[in-house]
């Protein structure tokens, strides 16, 4: 990968962060400089600096924190009149139910599960993050279908609580 952000790149970050509940988002790297913040208007700046180093650095990805009510650490909901509880995406992006192509899932119908046990993985900007069940029971149904993209909230599976 040559870290060079293409138009596309640019186009899949923005409908990505529009997608989030982050009221502010910041980018920078050796060539490119991108802001985002919601408001009363939503405005997009993005400039590329006027001297470039010769050497690129790799900045890492630090959010701003979204407004406090808006992610949980792993939204958890009860299904209303069924006895089981949603466990939600907490970031939107591509949902994998295995932690490589080939291995077993991390949970399956009937597996038990804890609150730190690890359910998928969402991926974000090729960055793989964990998504703990929150809650403690038994799998009873798998709705998010593997390798396709979920949005923040999205149920995941359910779980028929202990």
């Amino acid at each position: 990968m040559s870290g060079k952000l293409t138009h596309a790149d640019i186009q899949e970050i923005l409908a990505l962060v529009d997608g989030s509940s982050f009221d502010e988002f910041k980018l920078e790297t050796a060539e490119l400089k991108l802001s985002f913040r919601r408001g009363e208007s939503t405005r997009y700046d993005i400039s590329a600096p006027a001297v470039r180093d010769s050497v690129d650095k790799p900045t890492p990805f630090v959010p701003t924190a979204p407004a406090p009510s808006a992610v949980a650490a792993n939204p958890v909901l009860p299904t209303a009149g069924a006895g089981l509880t949603d466990v939600c995406a907490p970031i939107l992006g591509c949902f994998y139910s295995r932690s490589k192509p080939g291995a077993e899932p991390f949970v399956s119908v009937g597996s038990r599960v804890a609150p730190d046990t690890v359910i998928c993985f969402i991926e974000v900007m090729k960055l793989m993050n964990p998504v703990p069940a929150g809650v403690s029971g038994e799998v009873v149904q798998i709705v998010a279908k593997d390798g396709e993209y979920i949005e923040f909230g999205e149920v995941i599976l359910r779980v028929r609580k202990d």
